[in-house]
């Protein structure tokens, strides 16, 4: 048993994360400035887009899209029932209608079949999630996009190291979005990108993430001759800011040594698990890179007593913090009630909401970390509720 709680998703910040927001609360400039820039200038090269906008989530960025790719009211964007509620929140913000498509059992992510029974006359756009850092079938999502004429905006927000056949998710559809949230795999506490290779849609990303203002204070800022901003349009209050940014110019060097440890960590838990009365996560597609951003286990619960509920306060007895990625958006009272959806509308993701747990899986594990995770979950199955 772990001697003080283990916070699910904790992330690892080292000595020069802290040097750097030090070094920027000092340098009297926190707001967007030249580290928010260096960020999203890096975040730009390493993904290998032509633009790429820093904001203060990956919310933001999923509305700014919806925007920017033109969504009208009724509108419709097909996303998967199996999701956070941001991705078909900013569906709504933005003034159009989420259509739910269900998902595959195997890999959390949308249902391609399912996908192309939704399409009707309103709907504008996809949006693909892949699902805890799993690429979509991303050749299959863009037929169907050019076939119906359809925007595709990518939820990267556990897919940041994601590849598939060759290229970089975020990459394959119009706009590509992005997520640094505290228990991402690239941290800055709160804080999200957008990347694009359409230079309309980015000059609309930037323009909106800041009131609508032709300029923001650093690009203003040093000038011999004073110019003014202008509004030109009633943007939004989306930016990032340099204190989030100080994190994220240090961690994105560390990626792919991240990467690594959690994929040790992943493979040390599937041989672990291996004979428990569970559902492993299945392996990477061929072609394809994971990014092991969630361990998601799935109880077999036709084949234990235990529950999923149970086995989370089992956990939590154990000073273990887990979590549930997720309950299937359609059984959530305001998706419900608002649209009509039903229990059996999705059975996927309904299959799915009654087993997942999702267990540490973090760069800041230790070793022994590790081993309280695995001894305690295969001591809840062998002990029973």
């Amino acid at each position: 048993m772990e001697d003080d709680f283990l916070v699910f998703g904790k992330p690892k910040i080292e000595e020069c994360e802290i040097k750097e927001v030090l070094d920027c609360l000092k340098s009297g400039w926190i707001g967007t400035g030249p580290r928010t820039k260096r960020f999203a200038e890096m975040f730009k090269e390493y993904k290998g887009s032509k633009h790429a906008a820093a904001l203060n989530s990956c919310t933001a960025s999923l509305h700014l899209a919806m925007t920017a790719i033109g969504l009208n009211p009724g509108d419709e964007v097909i996303v998967p029932a199996m999701t956070f509620a941001a991705t078909a929140n900013a569906v709504i913000h933005a003034g159009g209608r989420p259509v739910f498509a269900d998902v595959e059992k195997e890999t959390m992510n949308i249902g391609v079949s399912d996908l192309k029974k939704k399409i009707t006359a309103r709907t504008k756009a996809i949006i693909p999630v892949h699902f805890a850092g799993r690429p979509c079938r991303m050749d299959a999502i863009m037929e169907i996009a050019r076939e119906n004429n359809l925007k595709v905006v990518e939820d990267c927000a556990h897919a940041l190291e994601a590849e598939y056949k060759g290229r970089k998710t975020g990459t394959i559809g119009e706009i590509g979005c992005f997520s640094f949230y505290a228990t991402k795999n690239v941290v800055t506490g709160e804080g999200g990108m957008a990347i694009t290779d359409n230079e309309e849609y980015a000059r609309h990303i930037r323009i909106m993430s800041l009131h609508g203002m032709s300029q923001d204070a650093w690009e203003r800022a040093g000038e011999e001759r004073h110019r003014h901003y202008e509004v030109v349009c009633p943007g939004h209050k989306f930016n990032m800011t340099d204190l989030q940014a100080s994190l994220g110019i240090h961690q994105l060097p560390r990626i792919e040594e991240y990467h690594k440890r959690r994929e040790e960590i992943w493979k040390t838990y599937n041989d672990a698990f291996r004979n428990l009365p569970v559902f492993l996560p299945v392996s990477p597609a061929p072609k394809t890179r994971h990014s092991y951003h969630l361990y998601t286990l799935l109880i077999d619960i036709d084949k234990t007593p235990i529950k999923r509920d149970e086995f989370i306060d089992e956990m939590n007895k154990k000073k273990i913090g887990v979590g549930v990625h997720y309950r299937a958006l359609h059984l959530h009272p305001y998706y419900r009630d608002t649209y009509g959806y039903k229990s059996g509308d999705f059975p996927n993701a309904e299959w799915l909401s009654e087993r997942t747990v999702s267990l540490p899986l973090s760069p800041s594990l230790t070793n022994e970390n590790v081993n309280n995770v695995t001894s305690a979950v295969q001591d809840i199955f062998s002990q029973g509720p």
